[in-house]
């Protein structure tokens, strides 16, 4: 069985994504990961080159820029990166540059990749999501935050990148997929604040013209953590690629969990979810088979 991982990066380095972290975290599940790097304002390609790993193959793409409607450049930046994926790859890993695979979840991934290799009706795997924000000692636990999305799917050339890149579908159809029992961590939202700032600049620029961008942050010298709905006091495990990353945090944050930023329907739904584990009207990108 040969998997193949592969991502996209543009000005990783400048807005500190831990792509190594995110690489590296799915090295051990791959034969190859293919790593499409676009043209950048910042040493993204010469940062990806010094890890100097013999299973990463990097191809060098430009983005379209004018494709900002709804993140579009992104799926087809995606698209790029898993044509040039090896013709006899069973499976496909996808990951984004501020995500990381749970190490624990590798063994129990290769039984679910084995099982399911050779079964046409499975067309794909879904991940649990467990999203960090302000530090690696808060998750969010709102509806803001989507609770599962697919990261491995067949080598078949009609699954394609959706919308901004958000999950797969073939000729717009969902994809049938198996539960993955395996997590994805996502490190998105745990920056210093100045730079959270440059990176939320770099990304809705994906969504939104150069002046929207100057006038929705001229006066932002810093992100601003507090302003969220909902988060939860984390005390897990990381994974062990994430730990040097993890130690050289240079910024404090510090939540009160019992608070609710919420409209009172909001605030039902969550009663709800955190009742039952039903999230009530979830949106989903998949058909679970």
């Amino acid at each position: 069985m040969f998997i193949s991982g592969f991502t996209i990066a543009r000005n990783v380095v400048k807005a500190d994504y831990p792509i190594r972290e995110a690489i590296y975290s799915i090295l051990p599940l791959c034969d190859e990961i293919i790593v499409a790097v676009g043209k950048s304002e910042d040493d993204t390609l010469a940062f990806i080159k010094s890890f100097n790993e013999p299973k990463i193959k990097i191809i060098e793409t430009i983005w379209d820029d004018s494709l900002r409607e709804g993140g579009k450049v992104l799926a087809i930046e995606t698209d790029k990166a898993k044509q040039a994926i090896n013709p006899k790859a069973d499976w496909c890993l996808y990951i984004q540059a501020d995500e990381c695979l749970d190490d624990r979840s590798i063994e129990s991934l290769k039984l679910q990749l084995e099982k399911y290799s050779n079964n046409n009706e499975v067309e794909g795997l879904l991940f649990d999501y467990t999203h960090f924000f302000g530090s690696y000692n808060y998750v969010g636990d709102s509806r803001n935050w989507y609770r599962h999305e697919v990261r491995i799917v067949k080598n078949w050339p009609n699954i394609k990148s959706y919308k901004d890149a958000q999950g797969f579908r073939i000729d717009e159809r969902k994809l049938k997929v198996k539960k993955a029992n395996a997590t994805m961590f996502h490190y998105g939202w745990v920056k210093n604040p100045e730079v959270q700032l440059e990176k939320l600049k770099q990304a809705r620029k994906l969504w939104h013209s150069d002046d929207f961008i100057e006038n929705e942050y001229q006066n932002m010298q810093a992100f601003d953590f507090s302003e969220v709905d909902s988060l939860k006091a984390y005390h897990g495990h990381h994974p062990e690629v994430m730990k040097a990353r993890i130690a050289e945090q240079n910024w404090n944050f510090t939540f009160d969990t019992k608070r609710k930023n919420m409209s009172l329907k909001k605030r039902l739904l969550y009663a709800i979810e955190q009742w039952t584990g039903i999230r009530l009207g979830e949106y989903k990108n998949y058909n679970l088979i």
